[in-house]
């Protein structure tokens, strides 16, 4: 086989490929999967949103503590020097 023919091969073989996925994403199975996709897509965007607004609050919080905790060393510290 030369390499023409093998070139030749290949885009017909890439050209099948290309109707049969056509034809599958078009069909009522591939608008099922794609739609699985797409709902997927969106409950993992929907999770990671939620556990980013946790993230936030509590670190938030822990800075609150962190400036209570501060507030009480530097009241301390004060009262011992003073």
């Amino acid at each position: 086989m030369t390499s023409g023919q093998k070139f030749l091969g290949g885009i017909l073989l890439g050209v099948a490929a290309g109707v049969a996925i056509a034809l599958f994403i078009n069909s009522d199975k591939g608008q099922e999967i794609i739609s699985d996709i797409s709902d997927a897509a969106g409950d993992a965007k929907d999770n990671i949103k939620g556990k980013y607004s946790d993230l936030g609050k509590q670190l938030k919080d822990l800075l609150k503590k962190g400036k209570r905790v501060l507030d009480d060393v530097e009241d301390k510290v004060s009262e011992y020097a003073g």
